[in-house]
């Protein structure tokens, strides 16, 4: 007869239970304090921006990027780009709202720019930004809130320039793509010059370089030249 093993035998008896799984997973964070559990709350929520994929294409062309990756990316062209704001800018705001422009699509979705347009989309993002932002702890939450608003009334130098570079980002995709969602979408020329001229009003310099890849565009058939 085969004797017991004592060490798997208590093993066995203290094993939790799926029921006791599941009630220590979602009770982690119950010793923690209050203030930090709000942080990671609003940190593991988040990542859902992972999962809103956007119509443009990364360079490779195999698949859509998603909105993470779009404000990732936007934070290095902030960095790296800022010499060329028309007037000087706080790069860490910048690139901070930049980081957070976009949360609000985990509500709302993404919209193409060369898409239909949702009337209701404003007050959709509007409440998306209280909901999301309001995980935070209070300071927090309301400087990002505020910043997310500073982002979309485009009056400051800084969400100027923050705007110049969300605008900038999706042209050069399309052109690396060949055309990318100007072909999706049968854009013209006068339509995405039209949707994208306020680039100048951040960034004379990078708006000429939107022109040059427009032109460019154009004698590629990405863009019909009307």
């Amino acid at each position: 007869m085969n004797t017991p093993d004592p060490d798997h035998s208590v093993a066995a008896a203290t094993e939790p239970t799926s029921a006791d799984a599941g009630a220590s997973a979602s009770d982690w964070k119950d010793s923690l304090d209050q203030r930090l559990r709000q942080q990671l709350e609003f940190l593991m929520a988040i990542d859902a921006l992972k999962g809103i994929l956007r119509a443009n294409r990364i360079v490779t062309g195999e698949r859509k990027e998603n909105s993470a990756e779009h404000s990732w990316h936007l934070a290095m062209f902030a960095s790296v780009l800022a010499e060329h704001a028309n007037e000087p800018v706080d790069v860490n705001r910048v690139v901070l709202m930049l980081l957070l422009h976009d949360i609000v699509e985990i509500d709302a979705g993404d919209e193409p720019l060369h898409g239909t347009k949702n009337p209701n989309r404003p007050a959709m993002e509007a409440a998306a930004a209280e909901r999301l932002f309001g995980l935070l702890p209070n300071d927090q939450g309301s400087k990002m809130l505020a910043l997310w608003h500073e982002f979309e009334a485009q009056e400051s130098a800084d969400s100027q320039f923050a705007h110049t570079l969300d605008r900038l980002q999706p042209i050069m995709l399309n052109q690396l793509t060949d055309g990318g969602t100007w072909a999706d979408y049968e854009v013209s020329l006068s339509q995405v010059k039209k949707r994208t001229c306020h680039i100048e009003a951040g960034s004379s310099t990078l708006w000429q370089t939107a022109e040059r890849i427009f032109g460019n565009a154009v004698e590629r058939g990405y863009l019909s030249g009307k």
